[in-house]
């Protein structure tokens, strides 16, 4: 593959985030990278043809169960960004900061700016029949029409619903997505940065701003919807005590980057060509296009594909897979059992396992909350009429077929949806590590993968800040060939029995969306 995807107009830096750089000194960038289980500061530096990563501290992203639900540890996540913004400084310090993390989980602060409580964790059962709530008011019809979101319980309108009427909700004054929250309590500064609002269900498709005529509808006060900010624009730099725990500066930035990790990993897509998928693979899966417009169609809404922003007014046509979350818990719960979890081990066994054991639905709502996944998995198994995986390889490769099959029927629908062709699909995140998921999504969408890099998601914060401060170029098929220059990739060929992969496809629980 030669060609280079065409570039679309982005912002021009603003003049207050821009400086020059001496060449003897390459500049070096923080990305804070939040996951579903684990959280990163990586630190990159930019030379020519040079993109150098390095992991200055990683911690633990563990949830808690309170009385009043699950919720996010979000003091500990502070003090984890601190800390790896603690190491950068002893490393030589760094230019800019920029914070990235999940989606639709939300923080409300009180008229004195102070947090109301933690977070609720998008997998806490309380949204369960928030969704009819919405829909009686809005149709689900011109709630996709107006937002282009795939309707999923956990999206934050939803949550704001489950949460009407309540002395928290009634006392807050503003509402800051996670990412958001952690970039006011290093700055001060207070903003809702685009491609994460876009995600809310709050957020108008086409207009590309917060529907206050939604929000009124719904019961919530759109004067707790902060200013909108964009990839690259300023957000402030570093308080006084936040300068003095970590050793930097209080002039060091904090740079907005693509704040929903999804768009940050997929402008780190080390795509040649325009004619790609991706798939971001994590604790989620998000598999999809890259588009310049919104498609709003009955047809993509019943298909269950959100259109979300991603970098330089580009849109991200995707669906939420349920992901690695089914690996992780299957292995937390062997843990947990003092069985074997070691997950090279498994995939060895895996990969020689008898193919289609069984084959579950990966976005069956009984694997969404944290639990006993193997029971989970061997229930659905049993409801279906087929015999559970009997060892625990079979089980991991009924998992990665899973995916592998959810993978290429969503890239599949998207191409028939929007027109589009797709030569290539690029699997980004830390499923590019799994080489048998790899090879399994080749197979499945008789396409080839390219795999990697691990870590899109940071090197997307990374870019994003690099070009704002006029390290890189605005081109951004060029930020691609560095990605794909500088970083290690593999790629996976399609085979296999292809009779057999559209089999399994018609098989229970395996529907075209």
């Amino acid at each position: 593959m030669t060609s280079t995807a065409p570039s679309s107009p982005s912002p021009s830096p603003s003049p207050s985030s821009s400086r020059s750089h001496s060449a003897a000194v390459p500049p070096v960038f923080a990305a804070a990278d939040l996951g579903a289980t684990s959280g990163r500061v990586i630190l990159g530096r930019f030379g020519p043809d040079r993109l150098d990563l390095t992991e200055a501290h990683r911690f633990c992203n563990i949830p808690v169960r309170l009385p009043g639900g699950l919720h996010w540890d979000v003091l500990a996540l502070h003090q984890g960004v601190l800390d790896g913004l603690r190491a950068a400084a002893r490393a030589g310090g760094v230019t800019s900061v920029g914070i990235d993390g999940w989606a639709v989980d939300y923080g409300l602060l009180d008229a004195d700016g102070r947090l109301l409580g933690s977070p609720h964790h998008y997998r806490d059962e309380r949204t369960e029949h928030a969704p009819e709530q919405v829909f009686a008011v809005v149709p689900r019809e011109e709630l996709y029409r107006i937002t282009g979101l795939q309707h999923l319980p956990f999206t934050t309108v939803f949550q704001l619903a489950s949460a009407r009427g309540s002395a928290q909700l009634d006392a807050a004054r503003t509402l800051l997505l996670v990412p958001d929250l952690l970039v006011h309590w290093l700055t001060g500064t207070v903003g809702a940065e685009a491609t994460n609002a876009s995600t809310t269900g709050l957020f108008d498709a086409t207009t590309r701003t917060w529907s206050a005529g939604l929000a009124d509808r719904l019961g919530i006060r759109p004067g707790l919807l902060p200013p909108l900010r964009l990839p690259g624009d300023p957000a402030g730099t570093l308080l006084p005590h936040v300068a003095a725990y970590t050793g930097l500066p209080s002039s060091t930035a904090v740079t907005t980057v693509a704040s929903h990790d999804t768009a940050s990993a997929v402008a780190a897509v080390p795509a040649r060509g325009p004619d790609f998928a991706y798939v971001s693979c994590g604790t989620w899966s998000l598999a999809g296009l890259e588009l310049d417009a919104p498609v709003l169609t009955e047809a993509a809404r019943t298909a269950g594909f959100t259109n979300e922003l991603g970098t330089d007014g580009t849109v991200r046509f995707l669906r939420n897979i349920m992901g690695l979350w089914l690996l992780t818990e299957t292995l937390g719960t062997w843990a947990a059992r003092g069985l074997p979890h070691a997950l090279g081990p498994l995939l060895d066994e895996a990969a020689r396992a008898r193919p289609f054991a069984a084959v579950i639905d990966p976005d069956a709502p009984e694997f969404l909350p944290p639990g006993d996944m193997p029971a989970r998995i061997a229930a659905f198994c049993e409801r279906t009429g087929q015999t559970p995986p009997e060892s625990p390889g079979s089980l991991v490769r009924t998992i990665l077929e899973a995916l592998a099959l959810a993978h290429a029927r969503t890239v599949r629908r998207a191409a028939e949806l929007t027109g589009r062709d797709v030569a290539v699909a690029h699997l980004v995140g830390g499923g590019s590590r799994n080489a048998l998921l790899c090879q399994l999504t080749a197979d499945a969408a008789g396409l080839p993968v390219v795999a990697g890099p691990a870590e899109a998601t940071a090197i997307g914060s990374l870019l994003i800040q690099a070009r704002a401060h006029g390290v890189v170029g605005d081109d951004r098929s060029a930020l691609r060939r560095l990605v794909a220059t500088t970083q290690p990739l593999r790629r996976y060929e399609p085979g296999g029995d292809r009779r057999a992969w559209a089999a399994a496809a018609a098989r229970t629980g395996q529907r075209d969306p």
